[in-house]
């Protein structure tokens, strides 16, 4: 009893400790960019709106900017959980499996092929790229080892890649609207196209908030989760249709940005445990504290201009990979 209370009482200090930094990386991503506004600005322009020049920057550009970036913050945290929790794979990760590049690849195809630029129609071909690039993965690589899953995806994501480039060089036109786009970016992006996205997000999150108790139950092998009425199969169809759906509504809003997925699950559980109701939902609210973090840091870094937050999350994740491979390593010695 004490046990569980104690447990409680640090699971909820944990949701408290990121809501608050949540709040502080959006005010900081706000705050940041090619002027620097005060914290009273950025209050001034969010509550107090005037029409001023720093107003105006905050709410027609830094405020849209920030808003995309927390809903595809969650949606890359909450792929990434669930994709770890169904395959019970602790590297798999959307971004990194080659998930995100398929459905990168069906953008910039349809674009290149059929002209296809409108968000509503983007994020079919996304889907479909996003289920592909899953497909061949689990054909490849199997959730069964992580390292083969991983090799699997690395090559999957390899090949999107070149596929990619291709038709950039091919069309250098689209070259010119998509190379920022690629690399994962939330410059420029508006709050009008993000709108016809939303739906998609939205859905993938009711089906990860539905699968939180059967995946708890997943956990405690197929054999007793038959016993206690989950269906295995159809959870982990389910999950994955819902890691589709996120990955692809993300990708089809700022490009592809991998990481974020594999980070923000393994730093929950280490503050709340295996509970997937817990991990799913702190997962959710600490990726975009990550995204939005290394995208201010993009800005800081590259002043004048700026690093793509895609880039950032490239250099951050990397380093991370290899510390998650590592205490992998030493937790089954």
């Amino acid at each position: 009893m004490v046990g569980t209370t104690r447990r409680t009482s640090l699971r909820t200090v944990a949701l408290i400790g990121i809501v608050i930094a949540l709040v502080v990386a959006i005010l900081l991503s706000i705050g940041f960019g090619s002027n620097r506004l005060s914290l009273a600005s950025v209050l001034h322009g969010l509550f107090a709106y005037d029409g001023t020049a720093d107003d105006v920057v905050v709410r027609d550009d830094r405020l849209p900017r920030t808003l995309v970036g927390v809903v595809v913050g969650m949606a890359l945290g909450l792929a990434g959980a669930l994709m770890q929790a169904v395959t019970r794979n602790p590297i798999a990760e959307p971004g990194l499996l080659g998930i995100n590049h398929g459905a990168a690849f069906a953008i910039v195809a349809g674009s290149a092929l059929l002209s296809v630029h409108d968000p509503d129609q983007l994020i079919w071909l996304a889907f479909g790229g996003a289920l592909l690039g899953t497909w061949l993965v689990s054909v490849i690589g199997g959730a069964i080892s992580p390292i083969r899953l991983v090799l699997a995806g690395v090559a999957v994501q390899a090949v999107f890649v070149g596929l990619n480039q291709a038709f950039q060089v091919i069309n250098t036109h689209n070259l010119d609207q998509m190379r920022f786009w690629l690399v994962g970016s939330l410059v420029n992006r508006d709050l009008a196209g993000f709108a016809g996205l939303v739906p998609f997000f939205v859905a993938g999150m009711v089906i990860a908030a539905v699968l939180a108790g059967p995946l708890n139950v997943i956990a405690l092998g197929e054999d007793t989760a038959r016993g206690l009425g989950a269906n295995p199969a159809v959870t982990r169809l389910a999950g994955m249709v819902a890691v589709g759906l996120l990955s692809a509504a993300a990708t089809a809003a700022c490009g592809p940005i991998a990481f974020v997925g594999l980070m923000t699950p393994h730093l929950v559980r280490l503050m709340v445990g295996q509970d997937e109701r817990w991990v799913l939902a702190l997962s959710a609210l600490s990726a975009p504290v990550l995204l939005l973090i290394c995208d201010v840091l993009g800005r800081v870094l590259g002043s004048p201009g700026e690093i793509q937050v895609g880039v950032m999350m490239d250099i951050v994740g990397g380093i991370a990979f290899v510390l998650v491979v590592r205490r992998l390593k030493a937790v089954r010695r």
